[in-house]
């Protein structure tokens, strides 16, 4: 537990304040450290202490969901154990045609019908009758059609954690080497800054919000890690072509289970080998039929596995058999405290003690197992090139090869295989210090 009610305050203000969305927040130009690590890194997470209990980590995750069903209560609401849905809302897999026709005349209404062809389902979103409880309406119709799959239509929320400073980056001693543009990675989160000069000269292809681009922090973050080329920063696939979806579209009540899954069927349709999802919620039907008919088809999907302490239960997609699940390690090679733990690790990578791309061209210290994936699913990338089980085994075992055996000999529920990419932590120094001055004044 904390120690103090302060901590307690502290984590409320952290949770309530308008940057909680995005988990990270932009570099404060005048005054940052001017060498070295943050002092935050070997002594504390956020401003609190390092034997703050894991119960309390979660507690962090428990009071963000609160705020924002008590924020947004018009547009969300909560499921039986508490996660965030959309109100009235139901999404269905492939219901017969007789099904819709005895919804409807229940008084269901259907919001959104889409194919998704490369993956040979369908998806349907319906609207509860009105007056109606969505837990009753859910009941119903798997009562009405037993075979069927239904479900909420589940939040999922950016698993990284905003730092407490901010630092600027020195890739001499870890750059990456130059990646061929054939190259293609798929990320689904928050929009992507373009503008940023780290995607100069990337190749994006956008998706979701109608076609307007929405850049996020939090997406633009995980982008730069994934494909960012600059002369001071290079991600693990610099220049690499990037299709990045977007389903928050730069509302606090985006990430509905229906947008990702939709984000997932547009990568099939691109044959998008490797996806990054740097998200977390809970299970989903839904999701989970979508996840395994990708895998099915040599696909790769990379997930954070969050950051909702040790002793949490597990988040998905990152839990779901075959999904990579990845954990986060600081400069010193532990485990984030705040990092999941369990059978759903399947790698650890960088994720703290290091800066990655923010809005407005400036960079940003991140911390998370959020910023942790993009290593693995950069890496992965190298190595498949096209959607193929056989080939996708292969990339997975020779990533497991390369990994450093931390923890327990062998793999276990805190490091999986091991630590990868640590070549690719770009560490906050001096030296990208001038860089950022000269991108402001300019």
């Amino acid at each position: 537990m904390l120690k103090s009610r302060s901590y307690s305050l502290w984590i409320l203000a952290l949770l309530i304040a308008p940057v909680a969305r995005a988990q990270i927040r932009a570099l404060p130009l005048p005054s940052l450290p001017s060498v070295g690590l943050p002092p935050a890194v070997t002594g504390t997470l956020n401003g609190l202490p390092n034997n703050l209990e894991s119960s309390s980590v979660a507690d962090v995750r428990e009071l963000r969901v609160r705020d924002l069903l008590r924020t947004h209560r018009t547009e969300l609401e909560a499921d039986p154990d508490g996660n965030p849905v959309v109100r009235a809302q139901i999404v269905a897999i492939s219901p017969a045609p007789e099904v819709l026709d005895r919804a409807r005349a229940s008084g269901f209404t259907v919001v959104r019908e889409q194919t998704l062809t490369a993956l040979d389902t369908r998806i349907v979103v319906l609207r509860i009758p009105a007056g109606s409880d969505t837990r009753r309406a859910l009941r119903q119709l798997r009562s009405t059609d037993p075979g069927g799959t239904y479900d909420f239509d589940h939040i999922y929320l950016e698993s990284g954690i905003e730092p407490e400073q901010t630092a600027q980056a020195d890739t001499s001693s870890a750059s990456a080497p130059a990646a061929d543009s054939s190259v293609r990675i798929g990320l689904i989160d928050g929009g992507v800054d373009v503008a940023h000069v780290v995607f100069h000269n990337v190749e994006i292809e956008h998706y979701g919000c109608d076609g307007k681009v929405i850049a996020s922090a939090h997406g633009t973050a995980i982008a730069s890690l994934l494909v960012g080329k600059s002369a001071l920063f290079d991600g693990v696939i610099p220049g690499a072509q990037l299709f990045a979806a977007d389903v928050y579209c730069g509302l606090a009540t985006g990430g509905a289970v229906d947008l990702v899954v939709d984000a997932i069927a547009w990568f099939t349709q691109q044959g998008v080998p490797v996806i990054n999802v740097s998200l977390v919620g809970p299970p989903n039907l839904m999701l989970e039929h979508i996840v395994k008919l990708a895998l099915a088809r040599g696909y790769l999907i990379v997930a954070a596995v969050g950051n909702d302490g040790p002793a949490a239960r597990p988040l998905y997609p990152a839990s779901y058999p075959g999904v990579i699940g990845v954990t986060a390690v600081d400069a010193h090679r532990k485990v984030l405290l705040e990092a999941g733990r369990g059978p759903q690790v399947s790698f650890a990578a960088p994720g703290a003690d290091m800066v990655a791309a923010s809005l407005s061209n400036s960079f940003t210290a991140v911390r998370g197992t959020s910023f942790a994936a993009p290593i693995v699913a950069g890496m992965l990338a190298q190595s498949l090139h096209a959607p193929d089980t056989q080939a996708a085994s292969e990339a997975i075992e020779l990533l497991a090869q390369q990994a450093i055996d931390l923890g327990a000999r062998g793999a276990d529920s805190i490091y999986g295989h091991g630590l990868v990419g640590e070549q690719f932590r770009i560490v906050p120094s001096k030296a990208l210090l001038s860089k950022q001055a000269a991108i402001a004044a300019n």
